[in-house]
């Protein structure tokens, strides 16, 4: 297998705290991974690492068989997708979703001269349909709830066909029934071989969609234990 994601030694420090320490990940083409952990654990900063837009204190962080600072980032974040509450908010609210999606392909935030054709459209349709989010598509950001906004910006996320999907908890903050169908839907994702390889915060084991394979816990930016998620969350 080809690795994806590969940290070694990895740690963020802030005004003398370690926000993370000493982590080490491997994460193989394929494999869907959700990190778990409390408020605090490190999570988030995580994903800005593996979205290149944090660069860690110390330690080294290869994507794509890339080393990070080595490399143009900028070309790199074309192939990730990522999506997450703080990315959500640098779109304009005045852009319809079918527009917050498929100005993924030009990686913008918002529509401005950038050619699209009926190929780059219907795509976008297509996954917001895979979200259930289909009816939103001439709804404007602003007008959408923290739940339709979620499905909108993981459809965008998508849209330029990554070879990495981070996902930085998803699912938060959604009602029960809104949480079930969204769960759902990345669980029908994590399960298509066709689908890029995953990586999905939570700090709700309910919210671990069906297909996922492996797990790493963190506790106070340090791992507490990492592997298959059957043997990591049982163990």
């Amino acid at each position: 297998m080809t690795d994806v994601v590969r940290l070694e030694g990895v740690g963020v420090s802030r005004s003398g705290t370690d926000i993370l320490d000493d982590l080490s990940l491997v994460v193989d083409e394929g494999q869907r991974w959700v990190v778990l952990g409390p408020n605090g654990a490190g999570k988030t900063t995580l994903l800005a690492i593996m979205s290149t837009l944090l660069f860690p204190t110390r330690g080294d962080v290869m994507l794509l068989d890339e080393i990070v600072g080595a490399v143009d980032v900028f070309e790199l974040r074309t192939r990730i997708g990522f999506a997450s509450s703080a990315t959500g908010g640098q779109i304009p609210g005045s852009e319809s979703a079918l527009n917050v999606v498929m100005t993924a392909a030009w990686a913008v935030m918002g529509r401005w001269n950038e050619q699209y054709d009926a190929h780059d459209e219907a795509r976008a349709r297509a996954l917001l349909e895979s979200m259930g989010a289909a009816h939103l598509a001439e709804r404007t950001l602003g007008t959408l709830s923290e739940g339709e906004r979620k499905r909108v910006l993981i459809a965008r996320a998508l849209m330029s066909d990554p070879e990495l999907l981070l996902l930085d908890e998803p699912a938060a903050g959604l009602d029960l029934g809104a949480r079930e169908d969204l769960v759902g839907r990345l669980g029908n994702l994590a399960l298509d071989p066709a689908a890029p390889t995953i990586v999905l915060v939570t700090h709700h084991v309910e919210e671990i969609p069906p297909g996922f394979t492996h797990a790493l816990l963190l506790r106070e930016g340090r791992v507490v234990a990492q592997g298959r998620i059957d043997d990591t969350l049982t163990g």
